[in-house]
């Protein structure tokens, strides 16, 4: 049976050891552990190892260095148990190991799903302008199941997500804007569709817009759009048929009709 004649330190990972012996003819390596391998199997000098020892050691060794890359993984900040999983999986880990190691880590409270799940939603919603279906979908992305997505949505309550909405509403009705108003909330609640928001709270968020309705503003997107059609059609057209065609496309950019009436009749007026 190989016996142990030296055990040395790696050059370069002080927390590692080569592991030589000796058949009955000639010292050689056998294999590397890591220190707590070294110290939990008492190796030393002297001691017999058979091969299915050996194995054995390089085994654990293995499963040892893989869950220390998954402790160094987490040191960076919370994950899932897939994406611990898909780490080690790309690191080349032993696929038959990676289950142990997630299990294990798991029951050291190092991995929670539904922890991890909480804090994303919690960070999330201070930090960028997602709503809760895209939240739910990142989750769901990173392996968490469907009932711990849901329930961790309740670190997002309706009042948070219609204050969000709201901010980012009142931001973009002050912005200079040369849309129709009615244009601008085609694009608000499309907007808020793809941030990830129900419709309740877009509806909630939008309830009392009509009241933030700026009456120059609208007229000058008026004139402005108004002008602009003018321009394009009124090379092809004149007369009625030019006002028609700035009529049908003003209301197509969601105009009302005493705007774009006001219009046409200054415009006839002009060109009288």
């Amino acid at each position: 049976m190989p016996k142990i004649t030296r055990i040395t330190t790696q050059k370069n990972n002080k927390n590692r050891y080569n592991i030589f012996l000796n058949d009955g003819s000639s010292e050689k390596y056998g294999f590397s552990v890591s220190e707590d391998i070294l110290v939990e199997y008492y190796l030393r000098k002297g001691l017999e190892l058979d091969y299915s020892t050996i194995d054995m050691l390089q085994t654990q060794d293995s499963v040892h260095k893989a869950y220390s890359m998954a402790l160094t993984y987490l040191g960076y900040q919370m994950r899932s148990k897939q994406e611990v999983a898909n780490h080690l999986e790309k690191k080349e880990v032993d696929e038959e190991q990676i289950p142990e190691i997630v299990n294990r880590l798991v029951r050291e409270g190092l991995l929670d799903d539904r922890a991890f799940a909480e804090a994303l939603v919690r960070t999330r919603m201070l930090t960028t302008s997602k709503g809760p279906i895209l939240i739910k979908k990142e989750l769901q992305d990173k392996g968490v199941s469907l009932t711990i997505a849901q329930e961790a949505l309740v670190h997002y309550p309706y009042e948070a997500q219609i204050a969000k909405a709201n901010k980012w509403v009142e931001k973009k009705l002050n912005s200079s804007n040369r849309k129709s108003f009615n244009q601008q909330i085609q694009i608000i609640q499309q907007t808020l569709m793809q941030k990830g928001f129900p419709q309740e709270v877009i509806k909630g968020a939008l309830v009392d817009i009509k009241e933030a309705e700026d009456k120059d503003a609208e007229w000058n997107a008026v004139v402005f759009q108004g002008e602009k059609l003018q321009r394009k059609y009124e090379k092809k057209f004149e007369g009625f048929e030019l006002k028609q065609k700035i009529k049908q496309g003003l209301y197509r950019k969601g105009f009302k009709f005493d705007y774009i009436d006001r219009f046409l009749e200054e415009f006839e007026n002009e060109n009288a």
